[in-house]
């Protein structure tokens, strides 16, 4: 039986299939490097198996983002983790925290940080809005991953797997050998989806930062931050 595959509402049809088109090949191992923090920049395809059909160069319009993007940035991390208005898509921490996921300030802290680099996927049917974000910091021979956002709407569609695909891109170009993040504990769809892209269970733990609002009201008293990580192969 096929089943219909629909387009995000408010994305652009040439968007949407280009990120699908992305996330297919990645997943298939096809992309040999994805574009880093300029918008427009291709990738070209890994030599197929024998027998196997290329594909052409695919686009993603990945950028990194500015100071002036640092309420956009809060406000896309906010719908896809905090409020009713995240329970939208599957990424939802609204059972678990309220109160805001990031704000500006923290974002612009982010930006000015010269071992910093926030990726953004711009909506260029609605200008001025985001469909996903994320945050990389150098660590020595690893790179952190926070702040990874896709927005309600537009989760389901291979935004998500593209803009991780960017972000282990540039964790690449900046020499780093492994790429690391942190997940809510309580999140096993979390880090199951992690999971499948590669990322195990470190065993370490961070505490959740209790008592610092600017992070969120924790709904309950057990929160901690697992660590995970994926070893970054040689593009």
């Amino acid at each position: 039986m096929s089943r219909t595959r629909t387009a995000v509402a408010g994305l652009d049809p040439g968007t949407d299939r280009e990120l699908r088109r992305m996330a297919v090949l990645y997943r298939r191992g096809l992309l040999r490097a994805l574009p880093g923090p300029n918008a427009g920049g291709t990738a070209g395809p890994r030599p197929g198996r024998p027998g196997r059909r290329h594909t052409s160069p695919v686009t993603i319009p990945v950028r990194a983002a500015g100071e002036s993007d640092a309420d956009a940035v809060a406000m896309l991390a906010q719908s896809a983790y905090r409020g009713e208005a995240s329970r939208q898509g599957w990424t939802t921490e609204a059972d678990l925290l309220d109160g805001q996921r990031a704000d500006a300030s923290m974002v612009c802290e982010l930006v000015a940080d010269p071992d910093s680099l926030v990726l953004v996927v711009d909506d260029v049917a609605q200008p001025g809005r985001l469909l996903a974000c994320c945050h990389l910091e150098r660590r020595g021979e690893a790179a952190y991953l926070g702040l990874f956002a896709v927005r309600p709407d537009a989760q389901g569609q291979g935004v998500g797997t593209a803009m991780l695909a960017a972000a282990e891109a540039q964790a690449r170009r900046w020499g780093a050998v492994r790429l690391e993040l942190t997940v809510l504990n309580h999140r096993p769809e979390l880090v199951a989806w992690y999971s499948r892209c590669g990322f195990t269970l470190t065993g370490d733990t961070v505490p959740f930062p209790y008592g610092d609002e600017r992070y969120g009201v924790p709904r309950r008293d057990d929160l901690v931050l697992e660590g995970m990580t994926k070893v970054l192969d040689c593009a």
